[in-house]
């Protein structure tokens, strides 16, 4: 017993001094390989940058997305390429093996039809510009910030921080809310006795005021526009403002020109109307 022992020991010995020093290569290898495509996956994302760390280009935007599908893509490759490696060194024959894969990706591939399209939609979409990561975008029902695209999802997270997961597949019609430059769209809302041609001045001098200060210059692409009388309502006339921002500075800008709207009618007396009812008693004569 004791020999027999010391043979398998022997055996295991002359194994490892003839095979374990290459896995161990092949191991390295392919942590190399993976590790060289994360570094100049930075150095181009580090190409990319423009000066102005507080918003994100298009360019930027494009490259980070690109660069994390590449990585995925090579990450999965290298491992399936060093597992066949390291089979190889452990004496199984990998070609039955390679033809039982083929069979079983054709297998899977009519099995999993909802898959191959989730593949197929994401590549059209990463060819096709669709969207990228750090664009807002509405997806169906689901709408929100795109965290990150791979070949089989898209990754968004919306206002209140829920992050949806929507299949490739699933990807019908796509809102864009940020594709190269965003737009601010206000309807606002005034009295009818007010002097529309006045309302409409002030507006414009709200707008150009706001754009002409250092912050907002650099967030409004032009001077806000104001379209005019957009609607009659019940209580109001509405009156259409528009403003072209950089992507995803909408809100802000929006925000930002509504307060010094409010402000504004303030000051010059202009009222902004609310819902109001007239009540007519008839006293009946008895």
């Amino acid at each position: 017993m004791e020999q027999e022992f010391l043979r398998i020991l022997t055996l295991l010995k002359e194994w490892a001094y003839a095979h374990l020093p290459r896995i161990i290569m092949i191991l390295i290898g392919a942590w190399i390989v993976i590790r060289a495509s994360r570094l100049a996956g930075r150095r181009i994302l580090t190409y990319t940058e423009d000066e102005d760390p507080t918003t994100r280009s298009e360019r930027e935007k494009r490259a980070e997305t690109l660069v994390n599908i590449v990585n995925s893509a090579i990450k999965v490759f290298i491992y399936i390429i060093a597992c066949f490696m390291i089979l190889r060194e452990v004496g199984v024959d990998i070609a039955p093996l390679l033809a039982g894969v083929g069979i079983a990706g054709l297998a899977i591939g009519f099995g999993a039809q909802t898959l191959v399209k989730d593949f197929l939609t994401g590549f059209f979409i990463l060819m096709e510009n669709q969207y990228r990561v750090g664009d807002v975008v509405k997806i169906g029902d689901h709408a929100g910030l795109v965290e990150k695209i791979n070949m089989r999802t898209t990754i968004l997270r919306d206002l209140e921080g829920v992050v949806h997961t929507v299949p490739n597949g699933e990807v019908q019609s796509v809102k864009n809310l940020t594709h190269g430059w965003s737009r601010v769209v206000l309807n606002i809302g005034v009295a009818y006795k007010e002097n529309v041609d006045q309302v409409i001045e002030v507006l414009q001098e709200v707008g150009k005021t706001m754009r002409g200060e250092e912050r907002y210059c650099q967030l409004m692409l032009d001077d806000p526009q104001v379209l005019g009388v957009d609607n009659f309502g019940e209580s109001e006339v509405t009156i259409k403002m528009i403003a072209k921002t950089l992507p995803l500075k909408q809100w802000e800008v929006a925000r930002e020109l509504r307060r010094r709207i409010k402000y504004a009618f303030d000051q010059k007396g202009i009222e902004i109307p609310f819902p109001q009812r007239t009540l007519w008693m008839q006293k009946e004569e008895s």
